[in-house]
């Protein structure tokens, strides 16, 4: 799935609930892995509200998808 740089909800909208759950897994590995690289980076200095832009920005498109997965109802499973 290609996913949009601008996730928006016209595009959520027009997704099947197994397209949304994919795209969820898609985002939460991309932010999951921001996450950890600025954890490493920062140490016991770390606060997700004072990250990076790619960080909040990683977070933000998860959870509007996440969001909206929860909206239909769905349970999303990550990979680990």
């Amino acid at each position: 799935m290609t996913l949009p740089d601008r996730i928006t909800a016209r595009w959520i909208s027009s997704l099947s609930n197994d397209e949304l759950q994919e795209a969820e897994r898609t985002l939460h590995d991309e932010f999951s892995t921001a996450e950890t690289a600025e954890k490493a980076r920062r140490g016991a200095a770390f606060s997700m509200m004072r990250g990076p832009e790619p960080l909040t920005q990683a977070w933000f498109r998860w959870s509007m998808v996440c969001n909206a997965t929860r909206e239909r109802g769905l349970r999303t499973s990550y990979r680990r």
